[in-house]
């Protein structure tokens, strides 16, 4: 029987690569995005679904699994992609850009998780994958807002790791460092050969990590470009 893959915060990057990889596995792909125009492509090349939600409103993503199982059915895999940065110095940061960047990568990922494991724990199974970024576990200078956000998005995959893995639900992180290559990326002749992240090789880390027998289950992975200092 197939499986159903949710990915939330589906664009044009890592998230397109995901649900393209997951579709040649003949698993029923479902987007979640804000704006969902942007997503005609991806649909036509893949036979996703398309859902609009907003992460970090309770009540959309509610109505996202609930459109979700009547549809398709309830998730076996779920995503959780979303983040939103803030870039400045402490000073000069507003606090409304900071609380949105906290609503986005962080509490969205909560909400999101809990309508997951919820379906997931009645039906015994399930996998639980979350997009992170080396500010997960590094905080870096004019990037606070973001490392708060990511911080707090790893600790939450780090709990229910623990929590769920006992219950038959695999729950991982990708500490996801280094820029993520784009279709017409004018950061590649500088970066040089392979110094950017490609998206289809991530997404096939995230289905092995899916497919990992549970004997020997991983909660977290760094993937990073072979030039990138760490």
């Amino acid at each position: 029987m197939a499986e159903n893959v949710l990915i939330v915060g589906a664009g044009a990057g890592l998230s397109a690569a995901l649900a393209r990889r997951f579709a040649t596995e003949g698993m029923r792909v479902a987007l979640a995005a804000r704006r969902l125009e942007k997503l005609e492509g991806l649909i036509a090349e893949t036979g996703a679904r398309a859902f609009r939600c907003d992460a970090s409103r309770r009540d959309e993503v509610e109505a996202l699994f609930t459109a979700l199982t009547t549809q398709l059915g309830p998730p076996d895999v779920v995503v959780y992609n979303p983040s939103y940065r803030a870039r400045g110095a402490i000073g000069e940061l507003e606090p409304e850009d900071v609380m949105k960047g906290l609503l986005v990568t962080c509490y969205g990922g909560f909400l999101v998780a809990q309508q997951a494991a919820r379906a997931m724990l009645a039906r015994g199974h399930g996998t639980i994958l979350f997009t992170g970024a080396s500010a997960s576990i590094k905080g870096y200078a004019r990037s606070s807002s973001f490392a708060m956000g990511k911080f707090g998005l790893r600790g939450l995959a780090q709990s229910l790791a623990r929590e769920l893995a006992p219950q038959n639900i695999h729950v991982a992180h990708f500490v996801i460092d280094g820029g993520i290559r784009q279709p017409t990326d004018p950061r590649a002749s500088a970066r040089g050969e392979d110094g950017l992240l490609e998206p289809d090789a991530i997404a096939d880390t995230y289905l092995r990590i899916h497919r990992q027998h549970r004997s020997a289950w991983t909660w977290e992975v760094e993937l990073r470009p072979w030039v990138e200092p760490f």
